[in-house]
Protein backbone atom coordinates (compact mmCIF):
# COMPACT_ATOMS: atom_id res chain seq x y z
CA UNK A 1 0.00 0.00 0.00
CA UNK A 2 1.50 2.99 -0.89
CA UNK A 3 -1.58 5.85 -0.80
CA UNK A 4 -4.57 6.10 1.10
CA UNK A 5 -7.30 8.17 1.91
CA UNK A 6 -9.19 8.89 4.93
CA UNK A 7 -12.63 10.23 5.18
CA UNK A 8 -13.54 10.89 8.76
CA UNK A 9 -10.44 13.05 10.68
CA UNK A 10 -11.91 12.18 13.54
CA UNK A 11 -10.04 9.67 16.98
CA UNK A 12 -10.14 6.53 14.97
CA UNK A 13 -9.77 7.52 11.39
CA UNK A 14 -6.84 10.36 12.34
CA UNK A 15 -5.07 7.56 14.38
CA UNK A 16 -4.97 5.38 11.52
CA UNK A 17 -3.73 8.16 9.32
CA UNK A 18 -0.90 8.45 11.40
CA UNK A 19 -0.17 4.76 11.88
CA UNK A 20 -0.24 5.04 8.16
CA UNK A 21 1.74 7.98 7.51
CA UNK A 22 4.00 6.67 10.14
CA UNK A 23 5.33 4.05 7.89
CA UNK A 24 5.58 5.47 4.39
CA UNK A 25 1.98 5.46 3.19
CA UNK A 26 1.02 8.89 1.26
CA UNK A 27 -2.48 9.55 2.91
CA UNK A 28 -5.52 11.90 2.08
CA UNK A 29 -7.45 13.80 4.50
CA UNK A 30 -11.25 14.46 3.93
CA UNK A 31 -13.73 15.45 6.41
CA UNK A 32 -17.03 17.50 5.95
CA UNK A 33 -15.63 19.86 8.39
CA UNK A 34 -12.69 21.31 6.83
CA UNK A 35 -10.77 22.58 10.19
CA UNK A 36 -10.75 18.97 11.23
CA UNK A 37 -8.89 17.78 8.26
CA UNK A 38 -6.40 20.66 8.99
CA UNK A 39 -5.85 19.87 12.28
CA UNK A 40 -4.94 16.02 11.49
CA UNK A 41 -2.76 17.09 8.97
CA UNK A 42 -1.52 19.98 11.22
CA UNK A 43 -0.52 16.36 13.74
CA UNK A 44 1.37 14.92 10.47
CA UNK A 45 -1.89 12.03 9.79
CA UNK A 46 -1.01 13.74 6.13
CA UNK A 47 -2.58 16.12 3.19
CA UNK A 48 -5.82 17.49 3.71
CA UNK A 49 -5.87 17.89 -0.27
CA UNK A 50 -7.92 15.89 -2.07
CA UNK A 51 -6.42 12.60 -3.95
CA UNK A 52 -5.59 13.68 -8.21
CA UNK A 53 -6.58 9.88 -8.95
CA UNK A 54 -7.00 6.78 -7.84
CA UNK A 55 -5.24 5.65 -4.32
CA UNK A 56 -4.75 1.69 -3.16
CA UNK A 57 -7.11 1.84 -0.43
CA UNK A 58 -10.02 4.34 1.31
CA UNK A 59 -10.75 4.11 4.87
CA UNK A 60 -14.17 5.17 5.82
CA UNK A 61 -14.04 6.60 9.47
CA UNK A 62 -17.58 8.19 9.82
CA UNK A 63 -20.41 7.17 12.08
CA UNK A 64 -22.53 4.28 11.37
CA UNK A 65 -25.38 5.74 9.92
CA UNK A 66 -23.65 7.74 7.65
CA UNK A 67 -21.39 4.60 6.16
CA UNK A 68 -23.31 3.61 3.30
CA UNK A 69 -24.06 7.40 1.85
CA UNK A 70 -19.99 8.06 2.24
CA UNK A 71 -18.93 4.76 0.55
CA UNK A 72 -21.66 5.04 -1.96
CA UNK A 73 -20.64 8.76 -3.33
CA UNK A 74 -16.86 7.23 -3.02
CA UNK A 75 -17.39 4.52 -4.82
CA UNK A 76 -19.28 6.19 -7.44
CA UNK A 77 -16.35 8.67 -7.93
CA UNK A 78 -13.59 5.78 -8.24
CA UNK A 79 -11.51 7.26 -5.88
CA UNK A 80 -9.81 3.95 -4.60
CA UNK A 81 -9.11 0.10 -5.54
CA UNK A 82 -10.41 -1.09 -2.40
CA UNK A 83 -13.16 0.45 0.61
CA UNK A 84 -13.18 -0.32 4.07
CA UNK A 85 -15.02 1.40 6.78
CA UNK A 86 -14.17 1.37 10.57
CA UNK A 87 -17.78 2.10 12.08
CA UNK A 88 -18.46 -0.01 15.44
CA UNK A 89 -21.31 -1.55 13.41
CA UNK A 90 -21.37 -3.67 11.01
CA UNK A 91 -24.84 -5.72 9.92
CA UNK A 92 -26.62 -2.22 9.24
CA UNK A 93 -24.40 -0.51 7.05
CA UNK A 94 -23.70 -3.73 5.01
CA UNK A 95 -27.76 -4.20 4.21
CA UNK A 96 -28.00 -0.20 3.62
CA UNK A 97 -25.34 -1.31 1.12
CA UNK A 98 -27.12 -3.86 -0.10
CA UNK A 99 -30.07 -1.38 -0.81
CA UNK A 100 -28.47 1.17 -3.02
CA UNK A 101 -27.28 -1.74 -5.41
CA UNK A 102 -23.44 -0.73 -4.67
CA UNK A 103 -21.21 -3.30 -5.97
CA UNK A 104 -19.54 -4.49 -2.34
CA UNK A 105 -16.52 -6.64 -4.23
CA UNK A 106 -14.11 -3.91 -3.40
CA UNK A 107 -15.59 -3.46 -0.03
CA UNK A 108 -14.98 -4.97 3.49
CA UNK A 109 -16.79 -3.45 7.26
CA UNK A 110 -13.91 -3.53 9.47
CA UNK A 111 -14.14 -2.39 13.12
CA UNK A 112 -10.83 -1.85 15.10
CA UNK A 113 -11.06 -2.72 18.94
CA UNK A 114 -9.96 0.60 20.75
CA UNK A 115 -10.93 4.00 21.22
CA UNK A 116 -10.91 6.60 24.34
CA UNK A 117 -13.26 8.27 26.22
CA UNK A 118 -12.40 11.33 24.08
CA UNK A 119 -12.71 12.22 20.48
CA UNK A 120 -11.82 14.18 17.64
CA UNK A 121 -8.22 14.27 16.07
CA UNK A 122 -6.69 15.80 18.69
CA UNK A 123 -7.47 12.92 21.21
CA UNK A 124 -5.32 10.76 18.34
CA UNK A 125 -2.12 8.71 18.27
CA UNK A 126 -0.77 6.47 15.97
CA UNK A 127 -0.58 3.60 18.69
CA UNK A 128 -4.10 3.50 19.57
CA UNK A 129 -4.28 -0.20 17.59
CA UNK A 130 -1.14 -1.35 18.92
CA UNK A 131 -2.13 -5.10 19.72
CA UNK A 132 -5.64 -4.77 19.78
CA UNK A 133 -8.46 -6.76 17.64
CA UNK A 134 -9.08 -5.20 14.31
CA UNK A 135 -12.21 -7.17 13.39
CA UNK A 136 -12.65 -7.90 9.49
CA UNK A 137 -16.19 -9.11 7.95
CA UNK A 138 -15.49 -10.47 4.65
CA UNK A 139 -18.00 -11.84 3.23
CA UNK A 140 -18.20 -14.36 -0.48
CA UNK A 141 -18.36 -11.47 -2.41
CA UNK A 142 -15.22 -9.72 -0.76
CA UNK A 143 -12.00 -9.72 -3.58
CA UNK A 144 -9.31 -11.15 -2.23
CA UNK A 145 -7.39 -7.69 -2.92
CA UNK A 146 -9.70 -5.88 -0.54
CA UNK A 147 -9.10 -8.41 1.78
CA UNK A 148 -5.39 -8.18 2.12
CA UNK A 149 -5.76 -4.27 1.54
CA UNK A 150 -7.37 -4.71 4.87
CA UNK A 151 -5.22 -6.80 6.32
CA UNK A 152 -1.93 -4.92 5.36
CA UNK A 153 -3.64 -2.03 7.24
CA UNK A 154 -4.61 -4.10 10.01
CA UNK A 155 -0.27 -4.95 9.94
CA UNK A 156 0.77 -1.22 9.50
CA UNK A 157 -1.71 -0.39 12.79
CA UNK A 158 0.19 -3.16 14.79
CA UNK A 159 -3.21 -4.37 15.57
CA UNK A 160 -4.11 -8.15 15.78
CA UNK A 161 -6.71 -9.14 12.86
CA UNK A 162 -9.48 -10.87 13.43
CA UNK A 163 -12.44 -12.72 11.36
CA UNK A 164 -15.76 -12.49 11.85
CA UNK A 165 -19.82 -12.45 10.72
CA UNK A 166 -20.75 -9.10 10.41
CA UNK A 167 -24.26 -10.04 12.51
CA UNK A 168 -21.85 -11.99 14.84
CA UNK A 169 -19.73 -9.05 15.52
CA UNK A 170 -22.63 -6.55 16.23
CA UNK A 171 -24.03 -8.85 18.81
CA UNK A 172 -20.55 -9.62 20.24
CA UNK A 173 -20.28 -5.77 20.67
CA UNK A 174 -23.49 -5.75 21.95
CA UNK A 175 -22.32 -7.49 24.82
CA UNK A 176 -18.61 -6.49 25.67
CA UNK A 177 -18.59 -2.91 24.41
CA UNK A 178 -22.22 -0.93 24.22
CA UNK A 179 -24.09 -2.04 26.84
CA UNK A 180 -20.84 -1.64 29.46
CA UNK A 181 -21.16 2.19 27.99
CA UNK A 182 -24.41 2.44 29.26
CA UNK A 183 -24.37 0.41 32.44
CA UNK A 184 -21.17 2.98 33.09
CA UNK A 185 -23.84 5.70 32.63
CA UNK A 186 -26.49 4.62 34.43
CA UNK A 187 -24.15 3.94 37.42
CA UNK A 188 -22.34 7.73 37.16
CA UNK A 189 -26.07 9.28 36.90
CA UNK A 190 -26.65 8.36 39.67
CA UNK A 191 -24.00 10.51 41.33
CA UNK A 192 -25.38 13.90 39.33
CA UNK A 193 -27.71 14.64 42.44
CA UNK A 194 -26.24 12.82 45.03
CA UNK A 195 -25.22 14.57 48.09
CA UNK A 196 -21.54 15.96 48.07
CA UNK A 197 -20.86 13.96 51.20
CA UNK A 198 -21.84 10.73 49.19
CA UNK A 199 -19.68 12.35 46.30
CA UNK A 200 -16.44 12.85 48.35
CA UNK A 201 -16.44 9.55 49.71
CA UNK A 202 -15.83 8.04 45.83
CA UNK A 203 -12.99 5.75 45.50
CA UNK A 204 -11.38 3.69 43.30
CA UNK A 205 -14.51 1.05 42.76
CA UNK A 206 -16.48 3.94 41.52
CA UNK A 207 -14.21 5.51 38.77
CA UNK A 208 -13.40 2.10 37.33
CA UNK A 209 -16.68 1.45 36.63
CA UNK A 210 -17.78 5.18 35.70
CA UNK A 211 -14.42 5.67 33.75
CA UNK A 212 -16.12 5.34 30.16
CA UNK A 213 -19.12 7.20 31.23
CA UNK A 214 -16.92 10.38 30.30
CA UNK A 215 -17.47 9.63 26.64
CA UNK A 216 -19.36 11.64 24.11
CA UNK A 217 -23.23 11.24 24.31
CA UNK A 218 -23.60 12.24 20.67
CA UNK A 219 -21.00 9.93 19.59
CA UNK A 220 -22.74 7.15 21.33
CA UNK A 221 -26.51 7.64 20.55
CA UNK A 222 -24.84 7.42 16.99
CA UNK A 223 -23.54 3.80 17.66
CA UNK A 224 -26.50 2.90 19.88
CA UNK A 225 -29.09 3.82 16.79
CA UNK A 226 -27.04 1.25 14.69
CA UNK A 227 -27.20 -1.73 16.64
CA UNK A 228 -30.73 -1.28 19.05
CA UNK A 229 -31.58 -4.65 18.68
CA UNK A 230 -28.56 -7.06 20.09
CA UNK A 231 -28.07 -4.16 22.70
CA UNK A 232 -31.59 -4.53 24.42
CA UNK A 233 -31.01 -7.95 23.99
CA UNK A 234 -28.11 -8.20 26.49
CA UNK A 235 -29.90 -5.48 28.36
CA UNK A 236 -32.91 -7.14 29.12
CA UNK A 237 -30.80 -10.08 30.78
CA UNK A 238 -29.19 -7.70 32.67
CA UNK A 239 -32.63 -5.64 33.94
CA UNK A 240 -33.55 -9.42 35.31
CA UNK A 241 -30.32 -10.08 37.13
CA UNK A 242 -31.63 -6.65 38.25
CA UNK A 243 -34.82 -7.12 39.03
CA UNK A 244 -34.09 -10.55 40.69
CA UNK A 245 -31.18 -8.68 42.98
CA UNK A 246 -33.66 -6.24 43.99
CA UNK A 247 -36.06 -8.77 45.25
CA UNK A 248 -33.35 -10.63 46.93
CA UNK A 249 -32.30 -7.17 48.90
CA UNK A 250 -36.01 -6.51 50.18
CA UNK A 251 -36.38 -10.12 51.56
CA UNK A 252 -33.20 -9.47 53.58
CA UNK A 253 -35.31 -6.47 55.16
CA UNK A 254 -37.53 -8.90 56.60
CA UNK A 255 -38.18 -10.86 59.10
CA UNK A 256 -38.83 -14.49 57.92
CA UNK A 257 -35.67 -16.08 57.94
CA UNK A 258 -36.44 -18.48 54.68
CA UNK A 259 -36.53 -15.69 52.49
CA UNK A 260 -33.52 -13.82 54.11
CA UNK A 261 -31.91 -17.04 53.15
CA UNK A 262 -33.45 -16.84 49.58
CA UNK A 263 -32.45 -13.49 49.10
CA UNK A 264 -28.63 -14.44 50.76
CA UNK A 265 -28.13 -17.26 48.21
CA UNK A 266 -29.74 -15.22 45.47
CA UNK A 267 -27.25 -12.57 45.75
CA UNK A 268 -24.48 -14.77 46.31
CA UNK A 269 -25.28 -16.51 43.15
CA UNK A 270 -25.21 -13.50 40.37
CA UNK A 271 -21.89 -12.34 42.77
CA UNK A 272 -20.54 -16.10 41.62
CA UNK A 273 -21.91 -16.04 38.51
CA UNK A 274 -20.01 -12.27 37.99
CA UNK A 275 -16.76 -14.22 39.71
CA UNK A 276 -17.31 -16.96 36.49
CA UNK A 277 -17.62 -14.01 33.99
CA UNK A 278 -14.77 -11.74 35.12
CA UNK A 279 -12.16 -15.01 34.80
CA UNK A 280 -13.28 -15.35 30.92
CA UNK A 281 -12.19 -11.28 30.34
CA UNK A 282 -8.51 -12.24 28.41
CA UNK A 283 -5.24 -11.20 30.81
CA UNK A 284 -1.90 -9.64 29.54
CA UNK A 285 -1.42 -9.33 25.63
CA UNK A 286 -4.55 -11.52 24.95
CA UNK A 287 -3.21 -14.40 26.77
CA UNK A 288 -5.48 -16.22 29.99
CA UNK A 289 -6.05 -13.92 32.73
CA UNK A 290 -3.48 -14.22 35.25
CA UNK A 291 -3.87 -13.97 39.12
CA UNK A 292 -1.55 -10.84 40.59
CA UNK A 293 -0.28 -10.49 43.68
CA UNK A 294 -0.57 -7.10 44.85
CA UNK A 295 2.00 -4.52 46.54
CA UNK A 296 0.82 -1.37 47.65
CA UNK A 297 2.94 1.56 48.19
CA UNK A 298 2.14 4.87 49.32
CA UNK A 299 3.77 8.04 47.67
CA UNK A 300 3.36 11.59 47.85
CA UNK A 301 2.15 13.68 45.10
CA UNK A 302 5.59 14.57 43.59
CA UNK A 303 7.31 14.53 40.67
CA UNK A 304 9.15 11.84 39.79
CA UNK A 305 7.86 9.40 42.64
CA UNK A 306 6.14 6.93 40.28
CA UNK A 307 9.62 6.57 37.92
CA UNK A 308 11.29 6.08 41.14
CA UNK A 309 8.73 2.97 42.31
CA UNK A 310 9.23 1.45 38.49
CA UNK A 311 12.96 2.20 38.66
CA UNK A 312 13.57 0.53 42.20
CA UNK A 313 11.76 -2.49 40.68
CA UNK A 314 13.61 -3.13 38.00
CA UNK A 315 16.73 -2.85 39.95
CA UNK A 316 15.34 -5.22 42.05
CA UNK A 317 14.86 -7.91 38.90
CA UNK A 318 10.62 -7.86 39.16
CA UNK A 319 8.59 -7.08 36.52
CA UNK A 320 5.70 -5.34 37.32
CA UNK A 321 2.66 -6.60 35.59
CA UNK A 322 -0.07 -3.88 35.68
CA UNK A 323 -0.39 -0.74 38.02
CA UNK A 324 -3.54 1.05 39.59
CA UNK A 325 -3.89 4.03 41.39
CA UNK A 326 -5.52 5.65 43.81
CA UNK A 327 -5.29 9.45 45.65
CA UNK A 328 -6.12 9.83 48.86
CA UNK A 329 -9.05 12.43 49.88
CA UNK A 330 -7.99 16.11 50.61
CA UNK A 331 -4.09 15.25 50.88
CA UNK A 332 -1.13 15.03 48.39
CA UNK A 333 -0.26 11.45 48.86
CA UNK A 334 -1.54 8.56 47.29
CA UNK A 335 -1.52 4.76 46.71
CA UNK A 336 0.48 2.60 43.97
CA UNK A 337 -0.69 -0.78 43.65
CA UNK A 338 1.66 -2.90 42.00
CA UNK A 339 0.84 -5.93 40.49
CA UNK A 340 3.21 -8.86 40.15
CA UNK A 341 3.69 -12.41 39.94
CA UNK A 342 2.24 -14.27 43.43
CA UNK A 343 6.19 -15.21 43.92
CA UNK A 344 7.88 -12.16 43.19
CA UNK A 345 5.79 -10.15 45.38
CA UNK A 346 7.21 -10.82 49.04
CA UNK A 347 10.93 -9.69 47.53
CA UNK A 348 9.29 -6.47 45.66
CA UNK A 349 8.32 -5.85 49.28
CA UNK A 350 11.20 -6.45 51.10
CA UNK A 351 13.20 -4.36 47.98
CA UNK A 352 11.08 -1.36 48.34
CA UNK A 353 11.20 -1.36 51.87
CA UNK A 354 15.00 -1.55 51.98
CA UNK A 355 14.95 1.41 49.38
CA UNK A 356 12.77 3.68 51.62
CA UNK A 357 9.53 3.29 50.50
CA UNK A 358 6.16 2.63 52.85
CA UNK A 359 4.39 -0.68 52.40
CA UNK A 360 0.97 -0.84 53.21
CA UNK A 361 -0.02 -4.40 54.43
Amino acid sequence: MRTAVVIGTGLVGTSAALALAGRGVHVHLLDHDPASARTAAALGAGTDEAPEGRVDLAVIAVPPAHVASVLAMAMRDDIARGYLDVASVKGGPRRELEALGVDLTPYIGTHPMAGKERSGPLAATADLFEGRPWVLTPTRDTDTEVLNLALELVALCRAVPVVMDADAHDRAVALVSHTPQLISSMVAARLEEADETAVRLCGQGIRDVTRIAASDPRMWVEILSANPGPVADVLAGVAADLDETVRALRSLQTGDEGKRREGTDSIEDVLRRGNAGRVRVPGKHGAAPASYEIVAVLISDRPGELAGIFADAGRAGINVEDVRIEHATGQQAGLVQLMVEPSAAPALATALRERGWSIRQ
